[in-house]
């Protein structure tokens, strides 16, 4: 299992209606691709939950790292790069997914957050406390999916949420989510380490 997000950060004046449309006519089109666990549709909007900026910022789940890069390596991406240029990609080995009390409604924001590891933390220690923590967080009223990723080049976590009404502010970077696209949700398992 792996997370992934890349980010297009676009002008403070760039009318986020283009991408609105964008997502309405094109989102759907990964909503039965093989091997995507899920993919989450954000925005977020200069002056909108915090924002300094506008940009479209997809995050995905991928319940087979095969599929991840056949997403990367087609048709789809090809054409984010050829609209945008080609973002930097980051991605996470999966540690933790769980879907939460709100998992049958349709999300409406979510929160991503990064953490290093200190220098002289215990990695063990740190991720099976960031573990315990996103197990708790699956049972919180509101919370439509949890999953927790780790890049051991960087020793950092990602912290993505998905949320069925806006996201708390404490939660990390807040996004608007535009179409969620699930179609092997059930591939990621119920809630053990990947």
């Amino acid at each position: 299992m792996h997370a992934m997000q890349y980010a297009i950060t676009l002008p403070a004046d760039y009318d986020m209606q283009i991408i609105r449309h964008r997502v309405k006519s094109r989102g759907h089109l990964l909503d039965d691709f093989a091997g995507l666990g899920l993919k989450a549709y954000g925005i977020r909007e200069r002056g909108v939950d915090g924002s300094p900026v506008n940009q479209y910022a997809p995050f995905y789940l991928w319940a087979d790292p095969e599929a991840m890069n056949r997403f990367l390596l087609g048709d789809g991406f090809r054409g984010v790069v050829r609209d945008f240029g080609r973002p930097v990609v980051q991605h996470w080995q999966g540690l933790f997914h769980r879907p939460g009390p709100a998992a049958g409604s349709l999300p409406r924001t979510f929160t991503r957050r990064t953490e290093t590891l200190a220098e002289d933390a215990d990695p063990a220690t740190v991720l099976a406390h960031a573990v315990a923590g996103h197990e708790e967080l699956a049972t919180t009223d509101g919370v439509h999916t949890t999953a927790l990723g780790f890049d051991p080049r960087l020793w950092e976590l990602v912290h993505f949420t998905l949320w069925a009404h806006a996201a708390p502010e404490s939660a990390g970077a807040r996004y608007q989510v535009l179409h969620l696209s699930a179609p092997e949700t059930g591939g990621l398992g119920t809630g053990r380490q990947w």
